[in-house]
């Protein structure tokens, strides 16, 4: 169906269900699964009058591919992304806004786990590159476990130019490097900021990391050199949120 994704797994097609019932066009479930948490999906797709229909495993494994479907899968009306100026304008009605910008993140896991983390602590969106970036998949979406549906995802042509914009709309701009000069208890978040992480393996671009206001580094005590970018997209946004809800314990 033009204009329409597919998702698929027992919790993002739960949550699609329960958060935005009128997206879902229609509810896919494999004959095979008769369970308690199958069962509940149905009954929530029939009380919000959505169509369920039981079909074989394999015509859900010829619609999805080779993906661990859990035998459930619904048609969906995407959330739209927000384009550049969408972001600004949404801006004006946030006091302190929190985003997360993702350099080049490229794991589509990596990506829906950003974006859980990012509806958990409030962030307002998450910005990625257009070109050489994970976007938003079926792959995401199941990884997000919904959080994919409520944070809109805005793809930039040039993420630093975006920076800047930010910069002048009064965000500051925080990288996230292990050789930033303040730990992440050290750095005020509490106002409005964008965090910016890089890619895995290779970090912040060059060009990205000159145009961070400042950069902040997540103290490590053992001998592992680097962490997960979505381990560290969490830790970085539950630092801001719990410095917002007690500015006093930012180390000085």
């Amino acid at each position: 169906m033009k204009g329409t994704d597919t998702i698929y797994g027992v919790h993002a097609v739960r949550v699609m269900l329960e958060r935005h019932p009128e997206r879902v066009h229609g509810v896919r479930i494999a004959q095979q699964r008769d369970d308690p948490r199958v069962r509940a999906i149905d009954e929530l797709a029939r009380r919000h009058h959505r169509p369920v229909q039981r079909v074989e495993v394999r015509a859900l494994q010829q619609l999805l591919g080779d993906v661990a479907h859990q035998g459930v899968a619904a048609d969906i009306t995407p959330l739209p992304p927000w384009s550049e100026d969408e972001l600004l304008a949404a801006l004006q009605n946030v006091s302190a806004p929190l985003l997360l910008a993702l350099d080049g993140v490229q794991d589509p896991h990596n990506l829906g786990a950003c974006l859980r983390s990012a509806d958990a602590c409030g962030a307002l969106a998450v910005i990625v590159p257009r070109d050489r970036a994970a976007q938003v998949t079926p792959t995401v979406r199941k990884v997000a476990v919904g959080a994919a549906e409520t944070t809109p995802v805005v793809a930039v042509t040039n993420l630093v130019r975006t920076l800047k914009l930010l910069k002048q709309a009064g965000l500051w701009v925080a990288g996230a490097d292990a050789a930033g000069d303040k730990s992440a208890h050290q750095a005020d978040l509490t106002g409005p900021v964008v965090l910016v992480l890089g890619a895995e393996g290779t970090g912040l671009r060059l060009l990205t990391r000159q145009t961070c206001d400042f950069l902040v580094r997540l103290p490590q005590l053992g001998a592992v050199e680097s962490l997960n970018v979505s381990v560290a997209a969490g830790m970085l946004l539950y630092e801001a949120v719990r410095q917002r809800q007690a500015p006093q314990l930012i180390d000085p």
